[in-house]
């Protein structure tokens, strides 16, 4: 056996590049990249490796740990879960800062590979600088705290056993019902010690992602169910993108004429004009798919978790006979909400459905198909009049710097956003154009994704236009990627829209009898209160001294020239524009459905006494579906 003596980090760096992917004929690199911010756990170790083969290993630098994760995970997701990026860091905070990128990727199933340091194996210095020291037991280090946001979690504590671990890495990264986080922990002393490795183990090896196809018993009954509904709806999720199901999707619902709502993650899965399109689903979604999601007497699942924003908290579906037909690849989530289960592939399982359902001839009732294109047409009348500003020498309100943007991009134009009263407004008004435009982070909700999302989105596909939408809550939480940005010449956008604190929370806590407490970025008053005057804080100005170029909006007018101007730029570029409500969420239409957040059940304020009684007749509403 022929053999090659390398470190640890070397064998694994070089293991990590010749790994590839290959899905319908399409084979990409598995690890295209590699992050990191280097300490002593990992600056001899992978740090070295690196730049031992920084021919075939590219790296970026990072500037946030948590950041570093996010932007693999908008690489991941653009790259269709074929291609994702590695991390590295060192011991102690630097490992620690991955747990909420972790949680993210992992909520979302997406790949993202970490590679945190860790304490020495052997223990010749105990405790080393930062390590976590555990009394009752000496194998534990910060690094376990990755374990439960991980798909995969390993140590690797001899050289011996990088090849089973790396093996198994890479078989759940490219698992499509696993996938999500793999951690492999690394003892920074393992890390640089030598081994003598068989050449197999760096030998070329592709991983095909499956497309599994639906059992006949499981396919004869969803067509049965399907037939004998009258008001079918689909609930697309995340798993059609995943799937690359979208066309598949289009005819399913051209040829039987069921109309499709969308998820945060599902939406885009059919275009806004569509005939069967009716827009987002659940507590943020579309007067029209609501309606229709109320009424439904059999709901079709493709590709979703069924959260409780899609379920407006089980009070969504409520038609008495209602039932449930779950197409998922993933067995745990095909059995929810009581459901005939059809687990396959998303694609696969689309275009057995239509085929079958074709060979009986089968279309819903053209008055059922008049309904909701009538009501479609109401509900872009209502998406008309957000967007519309009868004066533009005014500040905009937040609608109107979504359909500012709306106006102006193309099926090219991708948007990142997660968190805030952005999400809610754009799951309703925005009109998708392709099919991976809409890039939602809702799984996990995580502020400070955007940037660096945008940023790995952009490293997937450069020759798109990808925007940040950004409130100043979530630009506050982590604005520090944009160096990166600047710093490889990586030409995102950014949207900057400042309404002085936590907006969405802000209009959530009203409602719920909590004043909006804590929610405003203001001036204490003397009763103790954040409801003084603004803060001077200049978000702009702040973006500048990072490197980017800022464009100040103050108008309607201005923002639409602001924009266009950022969208022909080639290099970083930042639109601010502060809204004109600081104390609205956003001026949008209401929810048209519920979502359950507890309201005190004992309380002495009017608004929350208020808020708890139309609690009460919410969560009576509620029903569990056995």
């Amino acid at each position: 056996m022929t053999t090659t003596r390398l470190t640890v980090a070397q064998a694994l760096v070089r293991f990590l590049a010749a790994q590839y992917t290959e899905r319908d004929g399409e084979r990409r690199r598995l690890i295209g990249a590699t992050w990191g911010i280097f300490g002593h756990g990992n600056v001899a170790g992978i740090g070295q490796a690196l730049i031992e083969y920084r021919d075939v290993m590219p790296y970026h630098q990072g500037r946030n740990e948590q950041s570093m994760v996010h932007a693999a995970v908008g690489y991941a997701r653009q790259a269709n879960r074929l291609s994702a990026h590695a991390v590295t860091t060192s011991i102690g905070p630097g490992a620690t800062n991955l747990v909420t990128g972790a949680a993210l990727a992992t909520i979302n199933h997406l790949p993202v590979l970490l590679l945190p340091g860790d304490v020495f194996a052997t223990r010749p210095a105990d405790p080393v600088l930062q390590q976590l020291e555990v009394p009752y037991a000496g194998d534990v280090s910060v690094n376990d705290t990755l374990r439960p946001v991980s798909k995969y979690f390993d140590r690797i504590t001899r050289p011996e056993s990088l090849i089973p671990a790396a093996l198994q890495a890479m078989r759940v990264l490219t698992d499509p019902v696993d996938t999500g986080a793999v951690t492999l922990a690394l003892p920074q002393d393992v890390q640089a010690e030598g081994h003598d490795w068989p050449e197999e183990f760096f030998a070329e090896r592709v991983w095909t992602v499956r497309r599994p196809g639906a059992d006949p018993v499981e396919l004869a009954e969803a067509v049965t169910a399907i037939r004998a509904a009258r008001r079918p709806l689909v609930v697309a999720g995340g798993g059609v993108h995943h799937s690359r199901a979208e066309e598949a999707l289009a005819e399913f619902a051209s040829a039987t004429g069921i109309p499709v709502a969308s998820t945060q993650a599902g939406k885009g899965s059919l275009r806004h004009d569509h005939p069967q399109d009716v827009g987002g689903v659940g507590h943020t979604g579309t007067a029209t798919a609501d309606e229709l999601a109320s009424t439904a007497d059999l709901v079709i699942g493709v590709g979703t978790r069924y959260t409780d924003f899609t379920t407006a908290s089980g009070t969504l579906f409520a038609h008495p006979d209602v039932r449930f037909l779950n197409l998922n690849i993933a067995p745990y989530d095909g059995h929810k909400l009581a459901a005939l289960p059809l687990i396959a592939d998303a694609r696969s399982g689309l275009g057995e459905l239509t085929e079958a359902l074709q060979m009986h001839g089968h279309r819903v009732q053209d008055s059922y198909v008049t309904e909701y294109t009538e009501d479609k047409e109401r509900w872009e009348q209502r998406v008309d009049a957000c967007f519309e500003a009868d004066e533009i020498d005014v500040r905009p309100t937040q609608p109107q710097v979504i359909g500012a943007l709306d106006a102006l991009v193309d099926e090219s134009d991708v948007i990142v956003n997660a968190a805030g009263s952005l999400p809610g407004d754009l799951h309703k008004l925005w009109r998708t154009r392709s099919y991976d435009q809409y890039h939602l982070e809702y799984g996990y909700s995580c502020m400070g994704y955007e940037i660096p999302a945008a940023i790995g989105v952009k490293l997937a596909a450069p020759e798109r236009t990808v925007w940040a939408l950004v409130g100043d809550g979530t630009y506050l939480m982590m604005p520090t990627e944009i160096v990166t940005a600047v710093q490889e010449g990586i030409a995102i956008k950014i949207l900057l829209v400042q309404n002085h604190g936590y907006a969405s929370i802000g209009g959530l806590s009203e409602s719920v009898g909590g004043e909006r407490f804590g929610t405003a970025y203001r001036f204490p008053t003397e009763e103790g209160t954040l409801t003084g005057a603004p803060l001077p804080v200049d978000l702009a100005a702040n973006a500048a001294s990072l490197g980017m170029r800022v464009l100040r909006a103050k108008t309607v007018e201005e923002l639409r020239a602001a924009l266009a101007e950022a969208r022909a730029a080639d290099t970083p570029t930042c639109v601010y524009v502060e809204t004109e409500t600081a104390d609205t969420v956003s001026g949008a239409p209401p929810a048209q459905a519920w979502w359950d957040v507890p309201v005190a059940e004992t309380a002495t304020r009017p608004s929350a006494v208020k808020a708890r009684e139309l609690y009460d007749r919410h969560v009576s509403t509620r029903r569990r579906h056995l």
